[in-house]
């Protein structure tokens, strides 16, 4: 029997196969695949950098879609300035202790050549002094090489989207560090580590704020952000701002703290950007300084 085609079905849809028929609302041109978060690896150990490209290169997260690709090695500082200046990486694993030029001298190198690297350091030592020396000579995040494997990757992602992350011990002990208070009937000449946190707070601040003062670096200690003294919120800091930034001097993710305050990441990001612009600070490690500063203040 012979049929009139459909004048809106195309012609050769009468006699190809129904299978292999596509229904044009719903095709769409495979997923362009995001670029991947282009890694470099400094470290002088061969072992060390085996085992970290075994970790890192190739691995996804959940809800991420950018793969990471360790792109290149290094084994000391001189190198990694070469491979970073030839290879482009968005973020470079950078250990400190390294023969020839170290990994704290090579980060002040990338940072005055202007290099578009983030760099995470990662090393067995969490003196002050590398600690403050690191961040203030440009490293985004400063991890110990006994961190598990999930916050070294958590890492990478958060430097790859502009964040920063800190070990857990390592932000305890800025925040430390931020917060002494000086007894006058035993004060004691600073520390190297304590003029160094000093001098970071005035050269990356571009002011002090009346309502929570850094108070003057001496002697005394301060109390593990987990147990964090009640302290009155600074004034023009909304309650679930102050919420927001006590998580984050105890070294909390993003996520984290969207799951603890039922909130969406997104939001935490909002809450991080007021307060960085209410406290006049630029990243969350000096947001964790200056609560630490708050709370030896008030505490």
């Amino acid at each position: 029997m012979h049929t009139t085609p459909n004048p809106h079905t195309p012609a050769d849809a009468t006699s190809a196969d129904p299978s292999t028929i596509t229904d044009p609302t719903t095709s769409s041109a495979p997923a362009h695949e995001p670029d991947p978060i282009r890694v470099l690896i400094v470290d002088d150990e061969a072992l060390m950098r085996a085992g970290l490209k075994l970790m890192i290169d190739g691995a996804t997260g959940p809800g991420d879609t950018r793969r990471i690709s360790v792109v290149g090695e290094a084994a000391d500082g001189a190198e990694a300035l070469a491979a970073a200046h030839t290879l482009d990486p968005d973020v470079i694993v950078m250990d400190i202790r390294m023969p020839g030029m170290n990994g704290i001298d090579a980060t002040r190198a990338l940072q005055a050549a202007d290099s578009r690297a983030r760099i995470i350091m990662l090393t067995a030592f969490d003196t002050d002094e590398f600690i403050l020396d690191s961040l203030r000579g440009g490293a985004v995040s400063f991890l110990l090489k006994d961190s598990a494997p999930a916050l070294v990757l958590s890492a990478v992602r958060d430097a790859a989207a502009g964040d920063s992350r800190l070990s857990p011990a390592v932000m305890a002990r800025l925040v430390e560090l931020a917060s002494v208070r000086p007894d006058p009937a035993q004060a004691q000449p600073q520390s190297p580590a304590q003029a160094t946190m000093q001098a970071t707070m005035q050269a990356t601040m571009p002011g002090e704020v009346p309502r929570a003062p850094l108070p003057p670096v001496g002697s005394g200690s301060f109390p593990a952000t987990a147990a964090l003294a009640p302290a009155p919120i600074p004034d023009g800091i909304t309650p679930r701002e102050w919420e927001v930034a006590l998580f984050i001097a105890q070294g909390v993710s993003n996520k984290d703290i969207a799951a603890a305050l039922y909130i969406s990441v997104s939001t935490v990001k909002t809450h991080l950007a007021s307060l960085s612009s209410k406290l006049q600070v630029i990243n969350r490690t000096q947001i964790a300084m200056r609560v630490g500063a708050h709370q030896a203040q008030h505490g």
